[in-house]
């Protein structure tokens, strides 16, 4: 037989939405202790795998050299091109990723499996494969290529149009699973309830479907800018290594690393701060708990 006290403790915990009773269930999880020897080990092992890199990376640094390092014309030229190809192939998987992750989110058709799984496949493709692909289809003598430049004139390998078409092909999965994930969680009873009031499909998704998942197509975005910064294998495969029109900061890296490893480090951390940096504008959404 419960008292009154206890009566009064369970309708308070109710209230607070039960955070007491988690509390006493599991003290030793909540504040991590009692941790297993033979998980806390390989935890820790993995730990230092991932960061002891970014360290050395860090302790190397020229830091009194790194002015001159980083104000030559060359790493501004990379980086510039670097920032605009980015910014151009993350504007392309806007305009085509977000329309593909509504379709696979909202409409049933055959298919629609294998559908996602080949919008995923550059995720695990080797970048250099997806470049040899991309010559393969938009090269002079690709199946698509050799039409663009006998109709159009359109020349896309070694141009810096091919730089945003090979940055764009790694980088629009990102936009296309996060935008997915968001409609999935988006209920959809706001677009039908839309529909109901005379708005056609696409008003609904404009008006309606859109606003709700901003967030998600912002994260996508931010990701998918990211993964096209960064892009290298895809990128010196189809498009080359021309400095001032195809060689961006990766490739300036890689380059540099031949000849001037200061410089290779100095680039490397430019790059290793726009990472840092993605991740602080990402932590809200996944890297807190709740």
């Amino acid at each position: 037989m419960t008292s009154p006290h206890d009566e009064s403790a369970a309708v308070a915990d109710t209230l607070k939405g039960g955070s007491r009773r988690r509390r006493v269930r599991a003290p030793g999880l909540a504040r991590g202790r009692g941790a297993p020897l033979v998980l806390l080990v390989p935890a820790l092992l993995g730990l230092t795998f991932l960061v002891l890199p970014l360290v050395a990376l860090l302790v190397r640094t020229p830091w009194r050299s790194l002015p001159a390092q980083l104000t030559g014309p060359e790493v501004w030229q990379a980086l510039r091109l670097s920032l605009v190809c980015a910014t151009a192939a993350t504007a392309v998987s806007l305009v085509v990723g977000v329309p593909l992750a509504w379709l696979l989110a909202r409409v049933e058709f055959p298919g629609r499996g294998l559908v996602r799984a080949l919008v995923t496949l550059p995720l695990v493709l080797p970048p250099v494969v997806g470049g040899v692909a991309l010559l393969m289809a938009l090269g002079r003598n690709g199946i698509v290529g050799q039409w663009l430049d006998d109709w159009f004139g359109i020349t896309l390998p070694f141009t810096t149009a091919g730089v945003v078409v090979a940055e764009a092909f790694v980088a629009m999965p990102f936009l296309v699973i996060s935008v997915e994930g968001t409609l999935r969680a988006a209920d959809p009873r706001y677009e039908e309830a839309a529909a109901t009031l005379g708005a056609s499909r696409f008003t609904a998704f404009r008006r309606v479907t859109l606003p709700l998942i901003a967030p998600g197509v912002a994260a996508g975005a931010v990701l998918a800018w990211a993964r096209a910064l960064g892009e290298f294998g895809a990128t010196i495969t189809f498009a080359g290594n021309f400095p001032g029109r195809t060689q961006t900061m990766p490739l300036a890296v890689y380059l540099a690393l031949q000849s001037d490893p200061e410089a290779a480090i100095a680039l490397s951390l430019v790059l290793l701060t726009v990472s840092i940096a993605v991740l602080a504008g990402l932590r809200d959404r996944w890297m807190t708990a709740g």
